[in-house]
């Protein structure tokens, strides 16, 4: 009897943690995976990919900052309302945590930007590094982007 009342404990506890921690993760995903609908609607996931030049926009009220996001072969519009990191800069790799408005504008409530001049995140540099293969893959007619110039067609 104790041993049967101790696994119902020990499976109740485990499916508690296991329940506890799918509410936490923060899967990452590209504007291209967010574009291809790949991520969850209505959750919290991050997204990732370098800051658009000239891309920033701040409202007056000095914490509301709208910027894009690119992993080179589309672009995701950025609605941040709190302070940047002082290395958040246009150009540079950027991760955001939030959620996917109904408008397709991806409101964060968090943004990380990356540590040092020689270092980016692994999940940003696999997903740039996706991005130009399927650029690669587009046929020849179309025109040629560069590693940060960003289609404005593609949004």
């Amino acid at each position: 009897m104790f041993i049967l009342v101790g696994i119902a404990i020990l499976g109740s506890a485990v499916g508690l943690v296991l329940y506890a921690l799918q509410n936490n993760v923060s899967l990452y995903f590209t504007p291209t995976q967010v574009y291809n609908k790949e991520a969850p609607q209505g959750r919290n996931f991050r997204i990732g990919g370098m800051v658009v030049e000239g891309s920033v926009k701040r409202e007056k009220d000095g914490l509301t900052v709208h910027f894009d996001v690119t992993d080179t072969y589309k672009t995701m519009q950025v609605l941040y309302k709190g302070i940047l990191p002082d290395l958040f800069k246009e150009g540079k790799g950027v991760v955001a945590h939030g959620k996917l408005e109904a408008d397709n504008t991806f409101k964060a409530d968090e943004v990380l930007a990356k540590h040092d001049e020689n270092y980016n995140a692994a999940e940003v540099v696999k997903a740039l590094e996706l991005a130009n293969k399927a650029q690669s893959a587009v046929p020849a007619t179309e025109p040629v982007v560069s590693k940060y110039q960003v289609p404005t067609t593609n949004k």
